[in-house]
């Protein structure tokens, strides 16, 4: 039999007409004017795509002048280009020839990690930095080939073809995967699906490029030891198994001295760049001069006729057009768009990480969207001038930061130096030890290793923590294309998880007030006899309304259970608050419904607090609102108690 108080009241019928009057009866939860269907749509477009209002600056100008405008955002440079002057020239100078010193002997190293002849690298950071001066919104990221998307390049490469034994096709492919990774990154930028990246969590991020970093390390003890003989494969495993496996007959001991002294030399280097950051350029020039030292110390001594090997041959002149090397049809096409279309959103992840990382650190905005545009672009030319997939560059671009770059300009700067180093000066790397090349990639990706975040993604959030260490143990132990599918799949789990299983609290009041919080945040905070109050953490779908209706009754039940080992009154009303339900669907209402008569069978009153504009139109719409009876529905739960249990809202 249930207890009745001298407490609990029936909710009165009100007055609609006059209750916003009347200080003694609660305030109606007021319904938003209905809008026609095209002004609901076209607000919801404007929202989701063209939040940030892309044409305001487009509004009340002469036709003339919006032309200037429209010019401008395609390409920027027509717009800082105005204020140019000497003191900015002279920065960017400055910082382009210092990234153009580290980005040479990086970019000789990334091109063998994309399994193609050395001048690709350099022809990759020629073409590609040009076109996103004049398109990229950044004035801070240094364009050209990064060391994750040339393994994860070579990686999908050497799946399909292999590159020693068909060199032509491979190269062909890579080509075609760099078209398809431009097309990719400037279709999401034109149709403003920038926020699709983000789905990619930052936790899985982490994982995934520390996993690369190690994976990228692993390979160069290839060159660091001097093997002839190494394994295509990428997993630690087969890795180790093939160092050691060459240990006693494949090693060369001058190619480990060459490694070895350089490396030692390049990681200090970097320790005197932290210790000092006037001193920035010194791990900015340190890989320059290890190449410079070892290429002269293996020309004087012969040490290519000792096992030590060496680049040999990079091809001497600018880029040569690739348009006919693209493939447009034929098996190979959809290999190229797949391949493309992955290497491309690695790539776009990790240059709007960068740029907007710097953006904040300089306080200035870039638009995602138009990044995306430039990037692709930049990689779509690329693709028709023998350049693979470029991206920006972290350990360049914070070079380029340090040095005082003041636009888009330091990327022409280093591609001008770059220019003269194809056409002048690559004959002399010809005796450059392989074993310098792994040293200075050894070096960069270390910095990849990011493990200060990883103590801080445990600390923060668990689930978290296992996305970031399976991103990271799928790449070192499985391979690149495992990694980012762990990645991948971990991010979606953990985003299905919270919109499948959103939180419901309990609330309480707080003490001395009429605020009513989470009681595992507020132990102080008391339930209200006879009420129970449950607040929603999440907009109300097809794909949560179930679970959602059944942990509402879990918890009345749990209550109930506990109140009758207590002999205390039986729960009379349930109130859910409703401000964290940002929207509803038919199912959301349905599974209303469904809980509004589950607890009439529990002679239990259904009490809503706070429902949102969207939410208590769709209320209405559907009948729910009557069915319930609009005097449920309150503004706030201080309200609904103070109907529901007046006694108790009298109480400080």
């Amino acid at each position: 039999m249930r207890v009745h108080t001298q407490d609990s009241i029936e909710i009165k019928e009100m007055d609609s007409s006059n209750n916003n009057n009347n200080p003694s009866l609660p305030y109606k939860v007021g319904v938003p004017p209905k809008q026609n269907l095209w002004t609901e749509f076209s607000t919801t477009l404007k929202e989701t795509f063209f939040s940030d209002d892309p044409l305001h600056s487009f509004k009340h100008q002469s036709k003339c002048r919006q032309l200037i405008l429209g010019v401008q955002a395609v390409f920027p440079i027509f717009e800082w280009g105005r204020n140019y002057n000497l003191a900015k020239f002279k920065g960017d100078l400055i910082s382009g020839l210092t990234i153009a010193s580290l980005c040479i002997p990086q970019d000789i190293g990334y091109a063998k990690l994309a399994n193609l002849a050395s001048q690709y690298g350099l022809y990759s950071s020629f073409v590609p930095p040009l076109v996103y001066a004049f398109m990229g919104s950044s004035r801070d990221i240094a364009i050209g080939p990064v060391a994750v998307v040339s393994l994860l390049l070579g990686t999908l490469l050497q799946n399909e073809i292999d590159p020693v034994k068909d060199a032509f096709e491979y190269r062909r492919l890579a080509f075609t995967a760099t078209f398809f990774a431009g097309i990719t990154q400037a279709t999401l930028g034109i149709l403003r699906l920038g926020f699709l990246i983000d789905f990619l969590s930052h936790a899985a991020v982490v994982g995934f490029m520390a996993g690369a970093a190690i994976t990228i390390a692993l390979q160069q003890l290839k060159g660091f030891l001097g093997i002839k003989k190494f394994t295509k494969n990428t997993d630690i495993v087969s890795v180790m198994r093939s160092v050691f496996g060459s240990a006693h007959h494949g090693w060369n001991w001058e190619t480990i001295v060459i490694g070895a002294t350089f490396l030692v030399f390049l990681l200090f280097a970097k320790y005197i760049g932290k210790k000092s950051k006037k001193l920035f350029w010194v791990p900015a020039i340190a890989p320059l001069i290890s190449v410079v030292l070892s290429t002269f110390f293996v020309y004087i001594t012969h040490a290519e006729n000792n096992g030590v090997q060496i680049v040999r041959h990079i091809e001497k002149g600018i880029n040569p057009a690739s348009v006919k090397e693209i493939y447009f049809s034929g098996e190979y096409l959809l290999k190229g768009v797949r391949i493309g279309m992955v290497a491309g959103i690695i790539a776009l992840t990790e240059a709007v990480a960068i740029g907007r990382t710097f953006a904040a650190m300089k306080d200035y905005q870039i638009d995602g969207n138009k990044e995306m545009v430039a990037l692709g672009a930049m990689n779509i030319a690329g693709s028709m001038t023998s350049c693979y997939v470029a991206t920006g560059s972290f350990s360049r671009s914070a070079v380029n930061y340090m040095a005082g770059c003041k636009t888009a300009a330091s990327n022409i700067v280093m591609s001008i130096v770059v220019f003269l180093t194809l056409q002048f000066i690559t004959p002399l790397f010809e005796y450059t030890p392989n074993a310098i090349l792994s040293s200075i990639i050894i070096s960069a990706v270390i910095g990849l290793i990011d493990y200060e975040a990883v103590i801080l993604i445990w600390k923060i959030d668990k689930f978290d923590f296992i996305a970031c260490m399976g991103a990271f143990f799928g790449v070192v132990f499985a391979s690149v294309e495992i990694g980012l599918l762990i990645a991948v799949s971990i991010s979606f789990a953990k985003l299905l998880l919270q919109v499948t299983r959103p939180k419901t609290v309990i609330l309480g009041k707080i003490p001395r007030t009429n605020v009513y919080r989470n009681i595992q945040q507020y132990p102080e905070a008391s339930k209200v006899p006879g009420v129970l109050i449950i607040r929603v953490d999440s907009a109300i779908y097809f794909s949560n309304s179930n679970y959602i209706k059944e942990r509402i009754l879990r918890w009345l039940t749990d209550e109930e259970e506990q109140l009758k080992a207590a002999g205390l009154f039986d729960i009379q009303f349930l109130i859910v608050e409703m401000s964290p339900v940002t929207d509803i669907d038919t199912s959301g209402i349905h599974a209303l419904e469904e809980l509004h008569r589950s607890l009439q069978k529990r002679d239990v009153q259904l009490v809503l607090a706070n429902p949102g504009p969207v939410v208590i139109d769709k209320l209405h719409a559907s009948k729910f609102a009557s069915c319930l009876g609009e005097d449920k529905i309150f503004l706030t739960v201080a309200e609904a108690i103070q109907t529901c249990s007046p006694k108790f809202a009298e109480e400080v």
